[in-house]
């Protein structure tokens, strides 16, 4: 495999504008972080700004922020500015919905209310909120750089250039449940975000940071998001990968089986990103905190590794068979299991399914994953029923269904805005939602272990949007499916349902693990179980580095714990295929 250059700060010189984007927990917020004081050290004027409602600026420098902006002292010349997208995003449904209470049904303005809190929302408000930065003429003068730990997708750009985006149609469709009217209200911002648009495409003034890890499903998310975003102009881009571990470890035979595995995903990268400059920064031995590791984490030279003597016992971690006897003992129907992708939920689905036929339940096993793949992970399976959803096809059926239906009573910039709302990730989620009820529908005596979960802003968009159905006359859509319907209050009723969340024992993942959670209360749906995934903790490595690694998990596992009240499990990390026999170990 031919080796990268180490990413270094000078990447950036003569760039004013800098966007980090990546799959969360792959390190963009400390490769920005260590960009920026990098710079900053080289005697630039410095602005960093994090829109990531997941981000942890405020751990990572040690001191409260806001969104204005904070001089860190102890670097002379960077600001830092942490945004709270959430909160704009609350503010700003606020001021749409607002003129309207008291004046249309609570059905209607509780569906309005829904359609406006998704991750397209967020996104939305996260624009608005660096488009300011950037098309500010004094923060121009005042900076040499303006940097910013997150970037907006292809999604929401596309949405901003649409005309139709604009237009008081918005408010008036009932095309069928999905991200409608991120953008009402919002015209006087129009010339701004046109700006903002023409900026990021400047290749003189702007570049777009990839950050990824040399594993599979970060490098397809990089590719995915390079193609799209280039596809719209921005096509000054680098890429990092971040984590890889150094010739120098590979005598510690985990580390030798971590080299293997990101070699083995660095050689067969997608071809999107052939052509892009590449960069690494090795595989560190502490987490990314403190002005000491920032400035170390782009630097050959690094400090030591824990000693042998500061690391505790690593053993004593709830194993998957604990989670697999609850679940048998309380008799849940329906299982998912939810995450970031990346994070291992497919796999551990199978396992737990594996562990449920081992004592005799009958249970069917259904995924997005091709089902050849699942085949492979189970071969030796008895008692277990696979199928497939083929996300691809369910979610052109379903945006085909909708714009049909659209397209009868509109045209032109309406439909293309259409259009372009059902590429939002609430439309994939509902359509592959669906498909999953129908299967559920049929199970009968089964238990049915699905390898995803739809979000709770998707649960209460159906929701909403069945009230709205039966409320407001006017309304063209489709009814929610019968299968919907009846899955719906199935999720809500923790007698027959578990979600089981996955993660990774790093910050970001549990940061976006916490979020899901906190989404599916909203739509009336309990988690109780957690697994975190492809633990050091949970191995017996005896590479320094890899131990001080596994250190640095405990903050991540003991947060879990808490949060589940007790009810996780942790999963080492494994350098054999996760199948059959190996899937058996983690049940034992």
């Amino acid at each position: 495999m031919k080796s990268f250059p180490l990413y270094q700060a000078n990447v950036a010189m003569g760039l004013k504008y800098l966007f980090f984007t990546g799959k969360g927990g792959v390190g963009k917020t400390s490769t920005a972080c260590a960009t920026a004081v990098s710079l900053a050290d080289a005697g630039k004027k410095v602005l960093l700004v994090s829109t990531d409602p997941a981000s942890n600026l405020q751990d990572v420098f040690g001191r409260d922020l806001d969104g204005k902006g904070v001089a860190i002292a102890e670097v002379p010349g960077l600001v830092v500015a942490n945004l709270n997208p959430e909160e704009a995003a609350r503010e700003y449904r606020e001021s749409v919905i607002g003129p309207y209470r008291g004046k249309l049904p609570d059905s209607v303005l509780k569906n309005m209310e829904e359609q406006l809190s998704g991750s397209c929302t967020v996104e939305i408000a996260a624009f608005n909120e660096f488009s300011r930065f950037i098309t500010d003429d004094e923060l121009q003068q005042k900076y040499d750089h303006i940097l910013f730990d997150t970037a907006p997708t292809g999604h929401t750009l596309r949405m901003l250039q649409l005309p139709s985006a604009w237009s008081s149609f918005i408010s008036e469709s009932t095309h069928g449940a999905s991200c409608l009217g991120q953008l009402a209200g919002l015209e006087e911002q129009k010339d701004m975000y046109k700006q903002a648009v023409a900026t990021l495409a400047d290749g003189k003034l702007t570049a777009l940071i990839l950050v990824t890890r040399p594993e599979e499903s970060p490098l397809k998310e990089a590719a995915r998001s390079s193609m799209e975003l280039r596809d719209l102009g921005i096509k000054n881009q680098f890429l990092v990968v971040n984590g890889l571990v150094a010739d120098e470890m590979a005598a510690d035979e985990l580390a030798q089986a971590m080299q293997s595995k990101q070699q083995e995903a660095l050689a067969s990268i997608p071809e999107e990103l052939a052509g892009i400059p590449p960069y690494i920064i090795p595989l560190r031995a502490y987490n990314v905190t403190g002005l000491e590791n920032i400035r170390a984490m782009l630097k050959p030279e690094q400090p030591l590794a824990a000693s042998e003597a500061a690391v505790e016992s690593l053993h004593n971690l709830p194993a998957l068979r604990t989670l697999v006897d609850e679940l048998h003992k309380t008799g849940k129907k329906v299982i998912f299991t939810m995450g970031k992708g990346g994070v291992g939920k497919t796999t551990l689905a199978a396992a737990i399914a594996l562990g449920l036929a081992q004592k005799g339940v009958k249970v069917q096993l259904t995924t997005t994953d091709p089902a050849a793949h699942l085949e492979f992970v189970l071969s030796k399976a008895n008692g277990i029923t696979l199928s497939r959803i083929d996300e691809e096809k369910e979610l052109e059926a379903y945006r085909q269904e909708l714009l049909a239906r659209a397209a009868e009573t509109m045209g032109g910039d309406d439909l293309a805005y259409i259009e372009e709302d059902l590429r939002s990730p609430c439309t994939q989620e509902i359509a592959v939602f669906r498909a999953f009820a129908e299967i559920v529908a049929k199970a009968g005596d089964e238990v049915v272990v699905i390898d995803t979960a739809p979000t709770g802003h998707t649960l209460l968009l159906l929701d909403a949007t069945q009230s709205y159905h039966h409320e407001v006359e006017r309304t063209q859509g489709q009814e929610t499916p019968l299968s919907v319907q009846q899955l719906l209050p199935r999720l809500r009723n923790e007698a027959e349902t578990e979600v089981v969340i996955v993660t990774l024992p790093e910050a970001t993942p549990v940061f976006e693990a916490e979020r899901l959670s906190d989404d599916l209360a909203r739509a009336g749906i309990h988690n109780n179980w957690w697994i975190v995934n492809a633990s050091f903790r949970a191995t017996n490595t005896t590479h320094p580095l890899l131990r001080a690694r596994a250190l640095a998990e405990a903050n991540w596992i003991e947060r879990v714990a808490a949060r589940s009240k007790g009810h996780y499990a942790v999963i080492p990390w494994e350098k054999r295929e996760l199948k059959d026999e190996v899937l058996l170990e983690l049940l034992q």
